[in-house]
């Protein structure tokens, strides 16, 4: 079973789609395909569809729902080419354990699971001074992106919880990813995407931190300093909060530098100092 949940839910059993169209078996599927593998209790499927007011029927229409979501399984699994041995049933697949059910994906892929080895993979090498390295992972764990996750699906609770977890983890492999390209000189190339990233992100202090280093490294000092100005009236507008040391930090840097210079100023991020210019 292949399972992509960052962007559009997709979950195939032998490449055929067993994602339903009804809003409630689908949340039911977004939550069992995230853990899949691992038991989902029935009390946690109730609260996500009904949002702590469940009516006196919640377990039968839940039951309701993994007998539809089997049936689409059951439909998958006799299109699919039999194999060397015995071929797995919709109960096989989604599991009826106690207290709950469990959504077997027999060693598929999951983008999540992919997304997450990758970006590992990508902070090793960032630790490990592999900026190439760090960049490339990185770059492929965020290609699995092609929307926000779970976009087609009506979360409840927790999936709307889960949906902010996996954006946390998107925005921080993001932010390592540029680090990895500032790093590499790249800062030309990032403009353009920093432009609309922070734009999109407005308080995000280490994604105007960065744009600010790549706009000076360009030689384009006084918009580096305008973007601070510009984040410091919106963070002291909408949040009552003054821009982080670190950020005030550099802006001090790059006041003080002329816009040919190589000085030493710290990142966004953290106190360290990189080359800029």
């Amino acid at each position: 079973m292949d399972i992509e949940v960052l962007g559009s839910l997709a979950v195939r059993e032998q490449g055929i789609s067993v994602t339903p169209t009804a809003p409630k078996p689908r949340q039911v599927l977004a939550i069992l395909a995230l853990h899949a593998d691992q038991v989902v209790p029935v009390s946690a499927l109730i609260e996500e569809l009904w949002a702590g007011t469940p009516p006196r029927s919640a377990r039968t229409t839940l039951q309701t729902y993994v007998l539809q979501l089997r049936t689409l399984i059951a439909a998958a699994l006799e299109q699919s080419p039999p194999g060397d041995g015995e071929r797995r049933t919709a109960k096989d697949v989604l599991v009826t354990l106690p207290g709950g059910y469990l959504l077997d994906s027999g060693g598929g892929l999951s983008d999540v699971r992919e997304f997450e080895r990758l970006s590992g993979t990508g902070y090793r090498a960032m630790d490990a001074g592999d900026f190439p390295g760090a960049a490339r992972k990185l770059r492929e764990a965020l290609a699995l992106w092609s929307g926000p996750a779970f976009a087609d699906v009506h979360g409840g609770i927790q999936l709307d919880m889960e949906i902010r977890r996996l954006e946390e983890t998107r925005l921080c492999a993001l932010d390592q990813r540029i680090e990895a390209d500032l790093r590499l000189g790249r800062h030309r190339e990032l403009l353009a995407e920093l432009t609309v990233l922070v734009s999109q992100y407005r308080t995000h202090e280490n994604l105007h931190g960065q744009f600010m280093l790549a706009l000076h490294r360009s030689g384009r000092r006084g918009e580096a300093l305008d973007v601070y100005q510009r984040l410091r009236a919106t963070l002291v507008r909408e949040l009552g909060l003054e821009p982080s040391t670190s950020l005030r930090r550099l802006q001090r840097s790059i006041l003080m530098a002329g816009p040919e210079s190589l000085s030493e100023v710290p990142e966004a991020g953290g106190g360290r100092l990189v080359r800029v210019g």
